[in-house]
């Protein structure tokens, strides 16, 4: 069997040889690039001949996927999978696995960095300083968390771990999702409706994954049902909220701020985008899931899924 790794994991050699060692054991062939390619001709070339590939989160189209002669698996080295052409995976009968939990931790710490940047000025407070200003002359009197009430919105693992540190802060926990979590309440989450968490929350989280249903959840109708004071995050997926809507609420201070980790499109953004004039947004460039330690987690997976793979099994099954 050919193994390919398409693109860096982000890893050091020393991580990469560990994990692909035993694929050479079971006298296997393991290529790796060391360098993202979105040419399409090149990636044509990266798959040619490989019964197995392992990618991250660039896009893998139809046609790179059709021309992949002998692929029959896909590990893909992120939680979404919708940078990979579903459809010419199924009419090519190619089976595909992916690496949900490995930033659950990163994404979870991140939130509540943002939630306290925002609560406690800290960008304004660093500009403060090195401009020889004063908290007083700049008003940068903050709030704690503890005791705010923060809604989340999707409690998958990820959510079950924002609400897990949440809790140490001392919040009360509101939570909407298909169905109520018996572990989202034993950690003291209340289940409501949607509109009954944006209008009850003085912070809002969002953890939903991106489908059809949930394009533009977050839209100006449900912007305005929000707290003036509230404060808006998003480290799930941009479409999620409507990002014109969200811009227009923060300059007419509809809401308090925002912190953004994705967008509708992937960074670098345009300097002309909605966001970037608003003074009331934290913007993080798709940060969440980067950690040291997430890294290693989420190469260990892909790897671990062609092991099972080359087994005769399949882990982490999409589809």
């Amino acid at each position: 069997m050919k193994i390919v790794l398409l693109e860096p994991l982000k890893v050091n050699n020393d991580i990469l040889e560990l994990f692909s060692k035993g694929i050479k054991d079971k006298q296997h062939e393991f290529v790796a690039y060391d360098n993202v390619t979105k040419d399409v001709e090149e990636l044509k070339k990266r798959v040619m001949g490989a019964d197995a590939v392992i990618i991250a989160n660039n896009p893998l189209p139809a046609e790179v996927i059709e021309a992949a002669d002998k692929l029959k698996f896909i590990s893909v080295a992120f939680t979404g999978i919708d940078h990979v052409d579903k459809e010419a995976c199924l009419k090519n009968g190619i089976k595909l696995s992916n690496c949900a939990g490995y930033s659950d931790q990163a994404v979870a710490e991140l939130v509540i960095g943002m939630i306290i940047s925002k609560l406690r000025n800290l960008v304004e407070c660093d500009r403060a300083v090195r401009q020889g200003k004063t908290m007083g002359s700049e008003g940068l009197m903050g709030s704690e968390l503890a005791g705010k009430t923060v809604g989340i919105v999707g409690t998958g693992r990820i959510g079950l771990k924002v609400a897990q540190l949440l809790k140490a802060f001392g919040c009360n926990l509101l939570g909407n999702s298909p169905v109520a979590k018996k572990e989202g309440e034993e950690l003291g989450i209340k289940y409501v409706s949607l509109d009954e968490l944006l209008k009850e929350s003085d912070i809002v989280t969002l953890h939903t994954p991106l489908k059809d249903s949930t394009i533009n959840l977050i839209n100006k109708e449900r912007l305005d049902m929000m707290k003036p004071s509230a404060l808006l995050i998003n480290c799930a997926r941009g479409p999620v909220i409507d990002i014109e809507a969200m811009a227009e609420a923060l300059k007419n201070k509809k809401l308090a701020g925002a912190a953004i980790d994705v967008f509708e499109i992937e960074p670098p953004l345009p300097l002309d985008h909605c966001l970037i004039d608003t003074d009331n947004s934290l913007l993080t460039p798709h940060v969440a899931y980067a950690t040291d330690e997430s890294m290693v987690r989420r190469a260990k997976i892909a790897f671990d899924n062609i092991y099972a793979w080359l087994d005769g099994g399949q882990i982490n099954t999409m589809f």
